[in-house]
């Protein structure tokens, strides 16, 4: 029985939060978790659950 109540309260308060799901945000908030890029995005890191992380491409002259 205690290894029973050890175990759920492991899995119960340890379990990791659902995200990457479609329109959450990723590369510090700039960019977005999507199943593939836009034609003007491009692909600089991985989400959870197998989504990429989208970046809205800029011209050069807009970098600050």
């Amino acid at each position: 029985m205690r290894m029973f109540l050890f175990l759920f309260a492991v899995f119960f308060f340890l379990a990791p939060a659902r995200s990457g799901s479609i329109g959450s945000k990723c590369y510090r908030l700039k960019g977005r978790c999507a199943n593939r890029c836009q034609i003007n995005e491009e692909l600089v890191g991985l989400c959870q659950k197998f989504l990429k992380c989208c970046v809205t491409l800029q011209s050069c002259w807009k970098n600050e």
